[in-house]
């Protein structure tokens, strides 16, 4: 069986029709180049929760590929996920984040503490004001699941191991009014969550 192609250079059966030029046409949608972009409706791409990316229904196997379409993909204000290239646009459909943090490196310690992650396409993110940390607690779980911003404001999940390493680096400290898990970096703190919820 052959593999699927990953080709933008051109509609596929179920891409959608070409919808517009322009793909300011879409609320949110990143900004035109200079000679315009042509705009899909759906590229059949899709990033499941595991931060696997499919095309068409199968999973993207090559990390050339991954890594290929991961430098093209941006989010937009509305939270909305694109792959850009310099002659098309078009959404892509992330069921969590688009990336994982897989490995953590710290420098430093207390205030001049540096914290910074690699991504499953090793990408190097330190946290700082521009790519600051952010932590939820999972209704279904009641586990903490932290994710830290990249480039474009796209994020990367904490996975589980590396979560606890980072909540090791952590301390209690009172923030927003509550009494919360904080770890240090870049000269700034940032909340694991309230410490009560902290797992």
């Amino acid at each position: 069986m052959s593999k699927p192609s990953c080709d933008l250079n051109g509609p596929h059966p179920t891409s959608g029709p070409v919808v517009a030029a322009d793909p300011n046409e879409l609320p949110g949608a990143p900004p035109p180049s200079p000679n315009g972009r042509i705009l899909y409706e759906n590229l059949g791409i899709r990033i499941d929760k595991d931060c696997v990316w499919h095309y068409h229904g199968s999973p993207i196997r090559r990390k050339e590929l991954v890594c290929m379409f991961a430098h093209a993909l941006t989010r937009d204000g509305d939270g909305r996920h694109w792959l850009v290239t310099p002659a098309e646009v078009g959404p892509i459909e992330v069921e969590d984040s688009a990336f994982l943090a897989v490995e953590m490196f710290v420098g430093g310690r207390d205030e001049t503490q540096t914290i910074s992650f690699r991504t499953d396409v090793d990408e190097i993110v330190t946290v700082d004001a521009d790519h600051p940390l952010r932590a939820v607690r999972d209704p279904l779980t009641g586990e903490t699941v932290p994710y830290v911003t990249m480039r474009h404001r796209l994020e990367a999940r904490v996975i589980r191991p590396v979560y606890y390493e980072l909540a090791a680096l952590g301390f209690e400290d009172e923030m927003d009014g509550s009494r919360c898990v904080v770890v240090w970096s870049s000269g700034l703190r940032f909340s694991l969550g309230v410490l009560e919820e902290v797992v």
